[in-house]
C-alpha cells in the first residue's frame, strides 16, 4: 500500500513538473502576447464605465480643423496632439480607448478634417482611413485669380494661404514651357483666364503647384475640342480666353452670351473699340473696395489703365483675361450667334438681359 501511495505520489509529482515545463514554455513562447492581452484587459475594464467621457464632444464648432497623424505616431503622441488641438478633451482616454478596439494598429497616417463635435469613438475610427479626407474647392465662373486666392485663404482645410497660390500663377510665376506655346501665353503673364471654373475634390496634401497645375490641365481638357475650331478663325486660345472672360463678366444670362461674343468680334473686325465696362472694373484692380464696383461714365476715360477698353489708344483686346470663364463663355466666343448689331445695353431690362442695336443712334435712345 505504501509501494502503490509512493508510485502515486511519484507520478503526481511528475505530472506537476511536465506542467511546470510546459507552462514554461508556453510563457516563454507567447509572453508578450500574454502581457498584451492581460494589459488590454485591464484597459478595457478601466473603460467600461466611461462611456460618458467617450462620447462627450470637446465642443459645438463643426468647423473642420486639419490635423495630421505622422508616419511613426504611437496611439498616445495622437492622443495628445487631438488634446492639444482642442478636438477631445482627454488624450489619454483616447489611447486606451483605441487599444480596447484594438483600433491602435489600424490609425493611419495622413491628413483628416476633424471638428470638435465628434466623440472620441469617432474621432478614432475617422483616423483609420486617410482616403475619406478631401478638400471641396469650387471655383466659380468669372472670377479674378485674387478671388480664387481669397476663397483659399478662407477655407481652413488648406495647408497654403491664398498668397501662395499667387505666387504659383500669378505674374512672374514659373509656367510649363509647353503649356505657355499651347495657349500662346506671353512670357511673365499671369495665368488668369486659365484657372478652369469647377468644383473639385482634392487631396488635403496638395500643395499651391499642384492646384494651379490641375486647373490648368482642365482648362485644356475642356477646351481641346474648340481648339481646332478657334484656329480656323485665326483665334490662338489666349486670345479666346481674353474674350471670353470679357464674355462672361457681361452675360448674365448663359444663352445670351454667344450674342454677346458675337458683338464683340463684330466691333473687332472693324477696328472698334470694344468699349466693355468689366475691362474698366478689373483695371481698378480692387482700389474702391471690391473687385466688381459699380462704376460711372466718368471712369470710361478716367481710369488709365491698358486694360480700360474705352480709351480710344486702346483698340483691340486688352493685353490679357480679365477673369477666369467658365466653358459656356468660351464656346459663346468660338461659336458666337452671327447678328449686325454693334451695340448692347442692360439699363433697361430687370431680367439679366440686354437690349441689342445696330446703330449707335438707336442704341443711345433705349430707354
Amino acid at each position: 500500500m505504501n509501494r502503490t501511495c509512493r508510485t502515486i505520489a511519484l507520478l503526481l509529482a511528475f505530472l506537476f513538473f511536465i506542467a511546470l515545463i510546459c507552462g514554461g514554455l508556453v510563457f516563454v513562447l507567447a509572453g508578450d502576447d500574454l502581457i498584451d492581452a492581460a494589459r488590454t484587459a485591464y484597459i478595457q475594464l478601466s473603460i467600461a464605465g466611461r462611456e460618458d467621457d467617450l462620447n462627450r464632444a470637446a465642443g459645438a464648432d463643426t468647423t473642420p480643423v486639419r490635423f495630421t497623424v505622422n508616419s511613426g505616431d504611437t496611439a498616445a503622441v495622437i492622443g495628445q496632439n487631438l488634446f492639444a488641438a482642442g478636438l477631445i478633451v482627454d488624450g489619454d482616454l483616447f489611447s486606451d480607448y483605441v487599444r480596447a478596439e484594438s483600433l491602435d494598429v489600424e490609425l493611419e497616417a495622413g491628413t483628416y478634417f476633424l471638428n470638435t463635435t465628434q466623440t472620441i469613438p469617432q474621432i478614432a475610427e475617422a483616423l483609420t482611413d486617410s482616403r475619406n479626407s478631401q478638400i471641396v474647392f469650387t471655383i466659380i465662373e468669372g472670377w479674378r485669380i485674387e478671388q480664387i486666392a481669397e476663397a483659399i485663404d478662407a477655407n481652413p482645410l488648406f495647408g497654403f494661404s491664398g498668397g501662395d497660390f499667387l505666387a504659383a500663377a500669378g505674374r512672374g510665376a514659373q509656367v510649363s514651357p509647353s503649356f505657355a506655346q499651347r495657349v500662346d501665353l506671353p512670357e511673365g503673364a499671369s495665368l488668369e483666364g486659365f484657372l478652369f471654373p469647377d468644383t473639385y475634390s482634392l487631396p488635403p496634401d496638395i500643395m499651391p503647384e499642384a492646384l494651379r497645375d490641375l486647373l490648368v490641365e482642365s482648362f485644356l481638357l475642356e477646351t481641346e475640342a474648340l481648339a481646332q475650331d478657334a484656329e480656323a478663325q485665326s483665334l490662338s486660345l489666349y486670345e479666346v480666353a481674353i474674350l471670353a472672360s470679357i464674355v462672361q463678366r457681361e452675360a448674365r444670362q448663359v444663352d445670351e452670351a454667344p450674342l454677346i461674343a458675337g458683338v464683340y468680334l463684330n466691333r473687332l473686325a472693324i477696328g472698334m473699340k470694344l468699349d466693355a465696362d468689366p475691362t474698366v472694373q478689373y483695371a481698378l484692380n480692387g482700389s474702391r473696395g471690391e473687385w466688381w464696383p459699380r462704376i460711372t461714365v466718368d471712369d470710361y476715360q478716367g481710369v488709365q489703365s491698358d486694360y480700360n477698353t474705352y480709351l480710344p489708344q486702346n483698340v483691340g483686346l486688352p493685353p490679357g483675361p480679365i477673369a477666369n470663364p467658365g466653358l459656356a463663355a468660351l464656346r459663346a466666343v468660338v461659336y458666337p450667334q452671327a447678328s449686325e448689331y454693334f451695340y448692347f445695353r442692360a439699363d433697361c431690362r430687370d431680367d439679366g438681359y440686354h437690349d441689342f442695336s445696330e446703330d449707335f443712334e438707336t442704341h443711345a435712345a433705349r430707354c
